[in-house]
């Protein structure tokens, strides 16, 4: 058996998909592609999304050598899974045939967008090819494919917050000190995940576009695995509420702390018993003996209202260790910080940003902690990823350019035919998707899986998916034409041919 987690291959799909081989009219060939419908939670501001993470389940699941053993024991569970525990159709013989004579690789070409790609609404990001007796496989690994949702969400997620906050910056950070930008949005989500491999890949998203991390996982993950053992994430030391209230009193917790790590960035939780007290009493009790250690001081409130504990705590740091106003116009704190590490969402995070300008602060004074939101409170429909049939090849060699167009949902309209992206000059370089037969130039949809692992096939560093992320984020515009106008034509004229089809009742004869 080849499948993770003691899973035989054929089951990492959905029950519906096994039963699709027998349904599918004979073809040469079928082509499929996928998409996100719409813009980060339907954002029609800025649609910008990343695309990110389709390496991990290539490597992961696509490219494992199924057995005749995976196909017995799948065989096993597939005679009781139909209605009345009853035999559920599944299709042994293809996938005993392509064992044998494909050396056991799913027979499929992958074509996707590089790693870390910006792209928009209707963007084709992945195109499968199935040929010939397997064409009616086209789209069985739909399932795995489509997990590539998660990490690009989160990925975007996180690119997003980190606009929020450079704007921010823009505002009221000298440059000398935008370096910081980078580490202003810590993720803490990884016990807020269902398990390890979540972790992993949504804490590597989130990581294209900040350093800082407590999702070790991810951190490892990306440093050894995607980057040749170079550093990508950071974190400090710092304190939970239990090692505060192993103490007798959060006096010595915070001289405890200041002792073995005041020499450097350490965080401090202050609102075990009563955070206003603690920034009032213990604060400036500990102050000689934080600047004795010359380190930099990070408090953390975890309760109460998110803009008021955040003020609060710049407000209590400056009277203690005092500012200075920068170039423009905004107070620096001296060797100390705020982190709100509790309720940190886009639009509190947004909050939290207007209320510390407004105080006067610059933002380089707090960072925020995003767990749940970031890892958690996001699903597939955040952009609506899909994957749809756009074009067949029948038995006769007549073609047929599909699209899906749902009369009461046209928001889940597809797209026909078999496609290239290519980069837009007029829009920056932004991707628009064309008719592969119209393509004006180079495609870049690159081939990731041909029926086996692509020969010579190389991954871009971590690195450089960063930086491709951070030239294309910041080039491209926030809305962009994304399908070109030949597509757009060519849409129009197989929905209005299918259209016909449908009124005059052929649909459904």
């Amino acid at each position: 058996m080849s499948g993770p987690f003691g899973l035989p291959m054929p089951l990492l799909t959905d029950s519906y998909k096994t039963s699709h081989f027998a349904l599918y009219p004979d073809a040469q060939r079928a082509v499929a592609y996928a998409e996100f419908r719409h813009g980060f939670s339907k954002d029609e501001t800025d649609t910008r999304m990343v695309f990110y993470g389709l390496r991990y389940i290539i490597e992961t699941y696509i490219c494992r050598q199924w057995t005749a053993e995976d196909v017995t024991m799948a065989e096993g569970f597939f005679s009781t899974h139909n209605v009345g525990h009853t035999p559920y159709p599944f299709p042994k013989d293809l996938f005993l045939k392509f064992i044998k004579e494909n050396n056991g690789y799913f027979p499929v070409r992958i074509e996707a967008l590089p790693e870390g790609s910006v792209v928009y609404p209707h963007t084709p990001v992945i195109q499968i090819t199935a040929k010939y007796e397997y064409a009616p496989l086209v789209t069985y690994l739909e399932t795995v494919l489509l997990m590539s949702w998660y990490p690009s969400t989160v990925a975007t997620l996180s690119r997003r917050a980190h606009t929020q906050i450079a704007e921010a910056y823009a505002k009221s950070v000298d440059e000398e000190d935008m370096w910081t930008l980078n580490s202003r949005m810590h993720d803490f989500g990884f016990r807020a995940c269902t398990c390890v491999e979540q972790s992993m890949l949504g804490g590597a998203g989130h990581l294209l576009s900040f350093e800082g991390t407590d999702t070790l996982s991810a951190a490892f993950y990306v440093q050894y695995r995607l980057n040749g053992g170079r550093p990508v994430a950071t974190s400090i030391p710092a304190t939970e509420h239990s090692v505060m209230t192993a103490f007798s009193s959060e006096k010595q917790a915070m001289k405890r702390v200041l002792e073995q790590y005041g020499d450097g960035v350490v965080a401090c939780v202050m609102d075990s018993y009563d955070y206003v007290r603690a920034l009032e009493e213990v604060l400036p009790a500990v102050a000689q003996l934080k600047l004795e250690r010359g380190g930099i001081l990070v408090i953390r409130p975890d309760s109460g209202d998110l803009v008021t504990v955040v003020l609060q705590g710049l407000r209590a740091a400056d009277k203690v260790f005092g500012s200075a106003v920068n170039s423009k116009g905004y107070r620096v704190l001296k060797g100390v910080s705020v982190i709100q590490g509790d309720g940190v969402t886009p639009t509190t995070l947004q909050e939290i940003l207007d209320a510390v300008l407004e105080a006067g602060y610059a933002a380089q004074n707090v960072a925020v902690g995003m767990g749940g939101a970031l890892l958690q409170k996001i699903n597939r429909d955040t952009m609506s990823m899909a994957i749809k049939l756009s074009a067949i090849t029948y038995a006769d060699g007549s073609e047929r350019d599909i699209m899906k167009f749902p009369r009461a949902g046209s928001d889940k309209m597809s797209l026909p035919g078999e496609f290239a992206v290519c980069a837009d000059e007029s829009q920056a370089g932004a991707p628009v998707a064309y008719l592969r037969s119209q393509a004006p130039g180079e495609n870049l949809l690159n081939v990731v899986y041909d029926c086996g692992p692509v020969p010579g096939l190389t991954w871009d560093s971590f690195d450089d998916v960063r930086r491709r992320l951070d030239d294309q984020w910041a080039r491209f515009p926030r809305n962009a034409k994304a399908v070109s106008d030949q597509l757009l034509e060519h849409q129009r004229s197989v929905h209005a041919r299918q259209a016909e089809h449908v009124s005059e009742g052929g649909a459904f004869a």
